[in-house]
C-alpha cells in the first residue's frame, strides 16, 4: 500500500503541475512579488550580536548597569601619532576638526587637546571650577610647547584618556548621542560625516588619523556585511553556473538553473523581512547558500528529464516521470539539509534561531520552487538535442566510477585502515581545539579599521570597554574615602595585567580634587587623606553643578560606582584566566556581604555567549543525527541500517575537528556552524545510495554484492555532481574579508569532500563486509515510503495522459 501511495501521490503532484502550468507560474509571480515587497522591512544590524538568551544572568547583569549609567559603547577616539603635531599650523588645524565636529547633531560631547579643562582651586567663595586649559587666539611655537609640557607633564588625570605618556600620541574622544548609537543615524554620521571630514583632514595636513571605538568599528564592519552579500551571491551564481555548464554543456539548462535558484534569493529576502529580523554575519550568508543548495536540485531534476529524453523521447512522459521518481528522493535529501539548519531554531541564542528559521523555510521553499518551474518551463520548449545529451556518456566521470568500484571491491581493508587512521589523528586534533569569544577576530583583518584597531591596543591596550560595577549597597557609598581606596587598589591590580588598559572611574576625580586644592602641584595627585578630605569638600560642590564629571562614574544616589577599562582583542581562554585571577582579589578588596561588583560590558557578553554556544552545539548536533536517524527509521525501518548509514556521515564531522585543532581555527560563533550544516548536507548521499541499494536487492533477488555496485555505478555519477557544486559553492565564502565566513566556508567544504569518499568508499564497504547481518528481508523490511520509483511502477495508461 505503501507503495501505490507514494507512486501514487507524486503522480497526482505531476498531474497538477503540469495541467496547471500558468496558473502555477502566476502563484509564483505573484509570491515573489509579495515577497519583494517585503524586501523594506529588512533592517542591518547596528549592533553586536548577543548570542545569549535575554533572561540569562550575564544579559540582566548588563541591563542593570546601562539602567544605571546609559549606553557604554557610545565613544569614537581619534588619535594622532605625529611629532609635526605640535607646531602652530597643526595644532590649530587639529583644534578646528574638534571644534568641526562639536557641531554636529549627533555628537553629545568631545573631549579634545583644544578644549581641555583643568580643575581650579577658587576661594572667594570655596569652589572647584573646570576652567579652559587653552587661551583662544592664534598660538606660536613656544605657546604650543608649553601647551603640551604642561597635559603631559602636570596633568596625569588625562593619562591614557587624551594622551599616552609612553609614546606622545594624543587623542579626541567623541561620544556619540545614546539615542542613535545603535540606530542608521550612527551609520550615516560615520560613512557620510565624520570618515570624509578626517579624510580631508590628513590630506591637507599630511598627518595619518587613527579611528576606532565600538560605534565606529560596528558601522565599518556592517557596511562591509551589506557589500559582501552581493559578493557572496555573485561568486555563487557564477561558480556554480559555470560547474553546471562544465557538467551539462548546455546554456538554456544552466539559464534555467540559475533562473530558478535567482528566485529562491528573492524569496530568502522576502522571508528575512516578512519576518522583520536583522541582516546579521550569519543571515546574510543565506541567501548565497540558497544558491549552492539549490543547484543540486536542478542537477537532479536535470539530469533525469535528459535521461528520460535520451531513452525514450517522450517529453511528456519524461516531465511526468522527472516528477513522479524524482520527487521523493530531492524532498527528502531537502528535508534532511532543512534539518539540519533546523536544529539551531532549538537553541536560546537569538542570533542563531532567526538563521535557522529562515534558513530551514527556504531550503524547503527552493525545493518546491526546482521541482515546479523546471518541468513548466521545458514543457514550453522543444527536446534537447543530442549535443546537450553527451555528457551521460563522459568516458573521464566513467573512469571515476570504476575506480570507486574497484577501491570498494578490492581494496576494503585499505579503506578501513585509512578511515581508523584518519579516526585517531582527528581525535588527536580534537584536544587541541580552542574556544574563541574574541569580538574582532573575525572583522577584515586588512581593513584600515582593523589595523587602526591594532594601533590602539598598542597605545592605549584596546577599544573594547570592560565595566566593573560597583554596589556599596548605602546611598553616598561610592564616594566614602574608605571606598575610594578600595578602588584604588583594584586599579592597581588592573594596570599590572598588560590585556588591560589603566582604568577610568571617579578615583580619577578624588586624586584631581587633591592635586587642584594645592594649586595643580603633580606631585598631590593622589588620593586625600581623612584630614584633607575634609577640608577638600566644600570645595567639590561646584564639581557636581559643573556637569556630568562625577555622574559619568558614580549615579545619582551615590550607591554605585563604575570603573572602565578597555581590554585588548583577546579570546575567551585568556579572558577567563584573567577573570580567574581577579575574583579572589576582587572578593578580598571588596567582601561579598558589603558589596556587590559585577563585570560587564558587550565585549564580554560576546566571549560569554561563545562559551554557551559551544554547550548549545552539542545539543544542536545531536539534535540533527537524532532527527535524521529518526527520518531514517522511518524509511527504511532497520536499525542495523540505521547506524552504518550514520558512520560515514559522522567521520566527515569528526575529520573536520580534528582538522580545526591542528590548524588552529578555533571553535567561536562561525565555526559552529559547520557541523550541522555538513551533517544535514552530506546525509543526502547516503539516502540516495542506500535507497537506490534497497532497490537494487529487490531486483537481484537480495543478492548484495550486485546489488552493491549496481547502486554504487548508479549513483556515484548524481554523488559527484552533487559535491563538486557544494564544495565549489561553499567555498566562494573563502573570498570573504571576514576569518569567520572564510572558516565556514572552507571547512564545509572540505567536510562535504570527506563525506562524498565516506558515502562512496566506506558505505559500500561496510555493507558488503557486513553482508550477512543486514541484508536480509526480516531486517531491511519495507520501507514506510517508496524513495526511488521503480520504472515498472509507472502506468502504461498514465504516462501519455499529458502528451
Amino acid at each position: 500500500m505503501s507503495k501505490i501511495f507514494s507512486f501514487g501521490f507524486w503522480n497526482s503532484i505531476a498531474r497538477v503541475i503540469l495541467r496547471n502550468r500558468l496558473v502555477i507560474i502566476a502563484i509564483i509571480i505573484g509570491i515573489t512579488i509579495f515577497l519583494a515587497s517585503q524586501w523594506q522591512n529588512m533592517r542591518f544590524s547596528y549592533t553586536e550580536a548577543n548570542l545569549l538568551p535575554d533572561d540569562h544572568e550575564i544579559n540582566i547583569t548588563y541591563n542593570n548597569f546601562l539602567d544605571k549609567f546609559g549606553e557604554e559603547g557610545n565613544i569614537i577616539v581619534l588619535a594622532i601619532n605625529d611629532s609635526t603635531l605640535f607646531t602652530p599650523e597643526k595644532f590649530a588645524a587639529w583644534n578646528k576638526l574638534s571644534e568641526k565636529l562639536q557641531t554636529y547633531p549627533e555628537i553629545e560631547n568631545v573631549i579634545s587637546l583644544g578644549n581641555l579643562k583643568k580643575l581650579k582651586k577658587f576661594d572667594d567663595p570655596k569652589r572647584f571650577e573646570m576652567v579652559p586649559l587653552l587661551k583662544k587666539g592664534k598660538l606660536d611655537s613656544t605657546q604650543v610647547a608649553g601647551y603640551k609640557d604642561e597635559i603631559f607633564n602636570k596633568l596625569p588625570f588625562y593619562d591614557n584618556l587624551v594622551y599616552s605618556n609612553n609614546t606622545n600620541t594624543v587623542q579626541t574622544a567623541l561620544y556619540i548621542k545614546e539615542e542613535i548609537v545603535n540606530s542608521k543615524e550612527r551609520k550615516i554620521f560615520v560613512i557620510e560625516e565624520l570618515r570624509p571630514l578626517i579624510e580631508q583632514f590628513e590630506v591637507d595636513n599630511n598627518i595619518n588619523v587613527y579611528v576606532s571605538g565600538m560605534p565606529y568599528i560596528r558601522t565599518l564592519n556592517s557596511q562591509n556585511i551589506i557589500d559582501e552579500i552581493g559578493l557572496f551571491i555573485g561568486g555563487a551564481l557564477l561558480v556554480t553556473s559555470l560547474i553546471f555548464f562544465f557538467f551539462f554543456r548546455s546554456v538554456r539548462a544552466t539559464l534555467i538553473s540559475m533562473v530558478t535558484v535567482l528566485i529562491g534569493v528573492m524569496w530568502a529576502f522576502g522571508v528575512i523581512g516578512l519576518l522583520h529580523y536583522e541582516i546579521t554575519v550569519l543571515t546574510a550568508l543565506i541567501p548565497p547558500l540558497i544558491i549552492v543548495i539549490g543547484v543540486p536540485n536542478c542537477i537532479f531534476l536535470i539530469n533525469k528529464y535528459q535521461q528520460e529524453i535520451k531513452n525514450h523521447g517522450n517529453q511528456a512522459k519524461s516531465l511526468q516521470r522527472v516528477i513522479t521518481k524524482v520527487g521523493n528522493a530531492t524532498l527528502l535529501t531537502n528535508l534532511t539539509t532543512a534539518s539540519g539548519f533546523a536544529t539551531f531554531i532549538l537553541t536560546d541564542s537569538k542570533l542563531l534561531k532567526e538563521f535557522g528559521i529562515v534558513a530551514s523555510i527556504n531550503i524547503i521553499a527552493i525545493f518546491i520552487l526546482s521541482l515546479v518551474i523546471i518541468p513548466i518551463i521545458y514543457s514550453y520548449m522543444s527536446l534537447p538535442k543530442d549535443k546537450h545529451l553527451k555528457h551521460l556518456n563522459k568516458k573521464w566521470i566513467g573512469g571515476f566510477v570504476d575506480w570507486v568500484e574497484r577501491m570498494v571491491r578490492d581494496h576494503r581493508i585499505a579503506i578501513y585502515i585509512g578511515s581508523i587512521s584518519l579516526l585517531a589523528l582527528s581525535i588527536i586534533g580534537i584536544y587541541t581545539i580552542k574556544v574563541s569569544g574574541s569580538l574582532l577576530e573575525d572583522m577584515p583583518q586588512q581593513a584600515d579599521f582593523f589595523k587602526d584597531i591594532e594601533f590602539f591596543e598598542e597605545e592605549f591596550n584596546g577599544v573594547m570597554p570592560l565595566e566593573i560595577l560597583i554596589d556599596t549597597k548605602k546611598p553616598k557609598g561610592a564616594l566614602k574615602l574608605s571606598t575610594l581606596k578600595k578602588m584604588e587598589n583594584l586599579e592597581n591590580i588592573i594596570v599590572d595585567i598588560p590585556e588591560l588598559s589603566s582604568p577610568l572611574s571617579v578615583v580619577r576625580l578624588a586624586k584631581y580634587s587633591k592635586q587642584a586644592y594645592y594649586n595643580g602641584n603633580p606631585k598631590y595627585y593622589q588620593l586625600p587623606t581623612s584630614q584633607e578630605q575634609n577640608f577638600i569638600a566644600p570645595y567639590l560642590k561646584g564639581i557636581s553643578s559643573e556637569g556630568n564629571l562625577l555622574n559619568a562614574y558614580v549615579d545619582t544616589t551615590g550607591q554605585y560606582a563604575r570603573m572602565t577599562t578597555f581590554m585588548k582583542d583577546i579570546g575567551t581562554e585568556e579572558m577567563e584566566r584573567i577573570e580567574a585571577g581577579l575574583w579572589p582579589q576582587i572578593n578580598k578588596i571588596f567582601p561579598p556581604d558589603r558589596f556587590d561588583i559585577s563585570l560587564t560590558g558587550k565585549a564580554l557578553i560576546f566571549q560569554k555567549g561563545t562559551t554557551y554556544l559551544v554547550k548549545n552545539l552539542i545539543i544542536s548536533l545531536s539534535l540533527a543525527i537524532l532527527l535524521i536517524a529518526l527520518l531514517m527509521a522511518w524509511m527504511f525501518r532497520s536499525f542495523r541500517m540505521i547506524l552504518i548509514s550514520l558512520i560515514p556521515n559522522l567521520l566527515p564531522l569528526i575529520v573536520t575537528a580534528g582538522m580545526m585543532g591542528f590548524i588552529g581555527v578555533p571553535i567561536k560563533p562561525s565555526t559552529i556552524l559547520v557541523f550541522s550544516i555538513a551533517f544535514g548536507i552530506s546525509v543526502d548521499d547516503t539516502i540516495h545510495f542506500l535507497a537506490k541499494y534497497r532497490q537494487e536487492l529487490k531486483a537481484n533477488n537480495w543478492k548484495i554484492k550486485r546489488s552493491v555496485y549496481a547502486a554504487l555505478r548508479e549513483t556515484t555519477v548524481s554523488m559527484f555532481y552533487t559535491s563538486i557544486v557544494l564544495f565549489f559553492g561553499f567555498s566562494v565564502f573563502m573570498i570573504s574579508s571576514f576569518g569567520g565566513t572564510v572558516a565556514l566556508g572552507g571547512l564545509v567544504s572540505a567536510t562535504l569532500l570527506f563525506a562524498m569518499l565516506a558515502n562512496l568508499l566506506l558505505l559500500p564497504s561496510l555493507l558488503l563486509s557486513l553482508e550477512k547481518s543486514i541484508a536480509n528481508k526480516k531486517i531491511l523490511k519495507e520501507p514506510s515510503m517508496q524513495i526511488i520509483v521503480n520504472e515498472d511502477d509507472v502506468l502504461p495508461e498514465e504516462e501519455n495522459e499529458l502528451k
